[in-house]
């Protein structure tokens, strides 16, 4: 390498230091902000589906109104991820989703509501890693999914189907056009949670956005509207946590992949992601795992995939943990 270019990888190099320096000690907020955009892009067609999203909802995303005179049950809805494959297996590790029901008085219609990956739980917590493309590739937009009926035997069996409030016809359509626009802004499923200890007053430095961060929302909205909404059990959710110290902010995909000088870190990104990689072979998985734990537990090293941009997480005891918690009613 000439002089020159050396200055300038070094000039490079510097730069990043400050602008990473720069954010964690005048700008950086905790938890980073989720960052909405303006318009639902479409989704790539490399991305696909091992299940349909929302199979039996509107293809337009349309939902009837409801006439004011109505008074709409709202029903809180859980169940084991993925029950209608493997029934209660997940629930034993209190791996659960969550969506809300809705039921008119007046037509005896009911209609559920949730938010869930467009292209199942592992596209959206890990990439792909594709030859001919250095940057890893993401398939991790989720959506508001809308449709009539409520399953109650897929809700009640290994769940819950709990009436926690009414509403009447127009606070239920001033719900439909905000669940509307939230679908539209809020376009990509994180399933981290990462913390700075598993103790109450630890640090928090990027929130989840998942199907129980949905139903929160949507309960906060209701309440905002009016509604009322209570229960007569406790209201547990899962949270599945990273722990690390103050994470470090890496780049974009331009940044990153598209600099000669960041080559080692663009390399090491794609080896940390390429462990995670879907369709593998018994042995390749089981090689995987001792790779992944050799990453995150003996190198205490993780990357981060949040608001289109890369974070190295520092990572420190117990590094993840599964929990099934209680969020109060709004």
């Amino acid at each position: 390498m000439s002089h020159t270019g050396s200055v300038l990888c070094l000039n490079l190099l510097l730069f990043l230091h400050v602008v990473a320096h720069f954010r964690s000690n005048a700008q950086q907020q905790w938890p980073v902000p989720y960052r909405r955009v303006d318009s639902r892009p479409a989704a790539d067609s490399f991305c696909e589906a091992l299940f349909p999203f929302c199979p039996t909802g509107d293809s337009d995303g349309r939902i009837p109104s409801m006439r004011d005179s109505d008074v709409i049950s709202v029903y809180r809805l859980q169940t084991p991820v993925w029950e209608f494959k493997y029934g209660d297996l997940l629930g034993k590790l209190h791996i659960m989703h969550d969506a809300i029901g809705f039921s008119s008085s007046e037509t005896g219609s009911n209609f559920t509501v949730e938010w869930y990956e467009l292209f199942q739980l592992g596209n959206c917590t890990f990439p792909h890693i594709r030859p001919k493309e250095y940057a890893p590739f993401w398939c991790n937009q989720g959506a508001a999914c809308f449709f009539g009926g409520i399953e109650d035997l897929h809700w009640s069996q290994n769940g819950t189907l709990e009436k926690i409030g009414e509403l009447t016809g127009n606070q239920f359509n001033d719900m439909v056009q905000w669940v509307q626009d939230d679908n539209e802004t809020g376009i990509y499923y994180e399933t981290w949670t990462v913390r700075s200890d598993p103790s109450p007053n630890a640090t928090v430095w990027f929130e989840s956005y998942d199907c129980s961060q949905f139903v929160h929302r949507t309960y906060r909205k209701l309440t905002e509207l009016g509604a009322k909404l209570s229960s007569k059990s406790q209201t547990n959710y899962t949270k599945i946590y990273l722990f690390s110290g103050e994470p470090t902010y890496l780049g974009n995909d331009s940044s990153i992949f598209g600099q000669p000088a960041l080559k080692n870190l663009a390399g090491d990104i794609r080896t940390f992601y390429h462990t995670f990689r879907p369709h593998q072979t018994f042995v390749d998985f089981a090689v995987s795992l001792l790779e992944a734990y050799e990453k995150v537990v003996l190198e205490k090293s993780f990357y981060l995939y949040y608001n289109f941009e890369y974070w190295h997480l520092p990572m420190k005891p117990p590094y993840i943990q599964i929990t099934y918690e209680e969020v109060p009613l709004p």
